[in-house]
């Protein structure tokens, strides 16, 4: 679960450990410091009282950010990573299908896919450590083949050129070429498809993040088992003169052992996925007025993956399929096994958040009927297990939201990505870091996605892609 909540519950309230800055007794700071001396304190409760950089969330976009700030300034700035589930059993990092593509509509979100897919053909030069073994994430360079219906068939002719222009390899095939290539295609509705030839595929989102994990780790970034439950503001009096009534100033984090730590911070990233709005609401954000006025439009979507048993498919011959009906499969490892999916139609197909339970009907009457009617080796296929996981939705359009909040500039965003985080984590880290340490994007310029967008009406969205 890669973000932080607050969790009310009965009794008397928990200890708090002030932040720095407050002035205590010397002895009561010395009681503190040695507490825990001849005991076993559980592993990620020690929270520092002071921090540069204070991060939400410790999946891939949190730990990303973290490796990008840690690896390009690693003396000169302490970074903290805040995480409820260290074993990341519920993060969407854990639970997405892998993909990464380079076919979209928006430019930055393909610079973005390019300059993941170089780091992940480089990954050991990048997150290899000493006496560790080299990581190792399985970049299977299938690629993507995106098929489209006549109606969206200029639309795919005018991405794939700007895809090339900015250096992608993607190919446009006519039908004809389609059945040359792919004879087990069934291409009833299909005018034309784009496929990857390099640098699309799947990676093993585990080890992505493992890696990101250990080399944060051994770069100084501290990691700690708790949940954000608040945040600490000063006033316009409490620090001089400004137009601004409140000034985010630390951050209450709840560790495991029910004890409360503020801790300060200069600025703190909001990399709380599917449950990032949480996070904005504790700064007031959509609670206040003027910019404050206006809500973090994310919000947790349910989706499902379902593994399948194919012998008949055509095995090592098979890209990440994406139908023209939001329908996707790829291959899952080389025992004829294939990932499936879909995303909902509209809202009212939407599942219910409240559980993971995988809804299993959906595969029987229209993601089966669905992949074998494009695939009819599929009429033979047996599903063998399904997962359901959350990701972080972008109701507004779907896209990144990145950059400073325009009132609390010391909150900076990395959420939103709609099911495109994993393969786009590498780039937000990256430019988030060159926002705090260079003061603007020095690599892809991502400025449109600022929270901006929001006061201003302005839309990013992606057409005729999924």
């Amino acid at each position: 679960m890669d973000s932080s909540g607050s969790s009310d519950g009965g009794g008397p309230p928990p200890e708090r450990i002030p932040r720095a800055g407050k002035y205590r007794s010397a002895w009561k700071i010395l009681k503190e410091e040695v507490e825990g001396i001849g005991s076993m304190k559980r592993p990620g409760t020690d929270v520092p009282r002071e921090t540069d950089v204070l991060i939400i969330g410790g999946g891939v976009i949190g730990s990303s950010v973290a490796y990008w700030i840690k690896e390009r300034n690693p003396k000169g700035s302490n970074v903290v990573v805040v995480e409820r589930d260290p074993v990341y059993s519920r993060a969407a990092t854990m639970l997405s299908a892998g993909g990464i593509r380079h076919q979209f509509s928006i430019p930055e979100n393909v610079q973005l896919s390019m300059f993941a897919s170089e780091f992940f053909t480089n990954i050991k030069e990048h997150l290899s450590v000493i006496h560790e073994s080299p990581p190792d994430i399985g970049f299977n360079h299938q690629g993507y083949l995106f098929l489209a219906a006549p109606r969206d068939a200029q639309k795919m002719a005018e991405n794939v050129y700007m895809q090339n222009e900015l250096g992608a390899r993607v190919v446009l095939l006519t039908k004809s070429q389609l059945a040359e290539k792919y004879p087990w295609l069934n291409l009833d509705g299909v005018e034309c498809g784009s496929l990857g030839l390099e640098g699309e595929g799947w990676i093993d989102p585990w080890s992505l993040l493992r890696a990101f994990k250990q080399k944060n780790i051994s770069l100084g970034t501290k990691y700690i088992h708790g949940e954000l439950v608040d945040f600490e503001f000063l006033t316009k009096q409490d620090h001089g003169a400004g137009d601004r009534n409140l000034r985010l100033d630390s951050g209450v984090i709840r560790t495991k052992d029910g004890r409360e730590h503020e801790i300060r911070f200069s600025v703190v990233i909001n990399c709380g996925g599917p449950w990032a709005a949480d996070v904005a609401e504790m700064a007031k954000i959509g609670l206040g007025d003027e910019e404050l006025v206006y809500p973090l439009p994310v919000e947790p979507r349910k989706r499902f993956v379902y593994v399948t048993h194919c012998p008949d498919a055509p095995m090592l011959d098979f890209p990440f399929v994406i139908d023209p009906s939001g329908l996707y499969v790829r291959r899952e490892g080389y025992g004829g096994n294939y990932i499936v999916g879909k995303s909902p139609a509209s809202e009212e197909e939407e599942p219910d958040i409240g559980n993971f339970e995988v809804d299993y009907d959906l595969y029987d009457e229209q993601i089966w009927p669905a992949v074998a009617s494009r695939v009819p080796a599929f009429n033979k296929s047996k599903l063998k297990s399904a997962w359901a996981g959350y990701y972080d939705y972008n109701t507004y359009d779907q896209n990144l939201v990145i950059g400073p909040h325009p009132y609390h500039r010391q909150m900076v965003f990395a959420c939103g990505l709609s099911g495109h985080g994993l393969q786009h984590s590498v780039g937000v880290g990256r430019a988030v870091s060159e926002l705090i340490l260079d003061t603007d994007y020095q690599t892809i310029d991502l400025s449109r996605f600022h929270f901006d967008r929001f006061i201003n009406n302005t839309a990013i969205e992606e057409q005729k892609i999924v």
